[in-house]
Order: structure tokens, then C-alpha cells, then sequence
């Protein structure tokens, strides 16, 4: 299911690197898309929102409700 995230504290490429691998590590066939100017992340997975939420989070990123 695809499911969308704002996520503040992307600056860089590296930033995005980081959510990809956080998103990654709880769904390995996980597909991520980041348009860092929105502040969006879209996540094709079937993996639970706040399980993602959390993977995003604790790589130091504010993830909105």
C-alpha cells in the first residue's frame, strides 16, 4: 500500500539517504520516493504506518501525524 509521510529535517542528500535506509531496514522490498522540497516521503510497503513512522523518526527526522 503506498503511504505517505511529511518528514522535516531533510537538507541533503545524505538526509534522504538515511530515510531510505531507516524505511529499508523495516521492509527490505520497501519502494521510497522523496520529494525533499515538499518535505514527502512516499513509501510503497506492506508494512504498518507507525512501524515506517518510527524507522523514519529514529533516524532523527520529524515525521507529522
Amino acid at each position: 500500500m503506498n503511504q505517505t509521510f511529511t518528514v522535516s529535517g531533510m537538507t541533503c542528500g545524505h538526509c534522504e539517504k538515511a530515510v531510505i535506509r531507516a524505511v529499508k531496514q523495516v521492509d527490505p522490498q520497501a519502494e521510497v520516493k522523496i520529494d525533499r522540497s515538499l518535505n514527502k516521503v512516499e513509501v510503497e510497503s506492506t508494512q504498518a504506518r507507525e512501524l515506517l513512522s518510527k524507522a523514519i523518526a529514529e533516524e532523527g527526522y520529524e515525521v507529522a501525524a
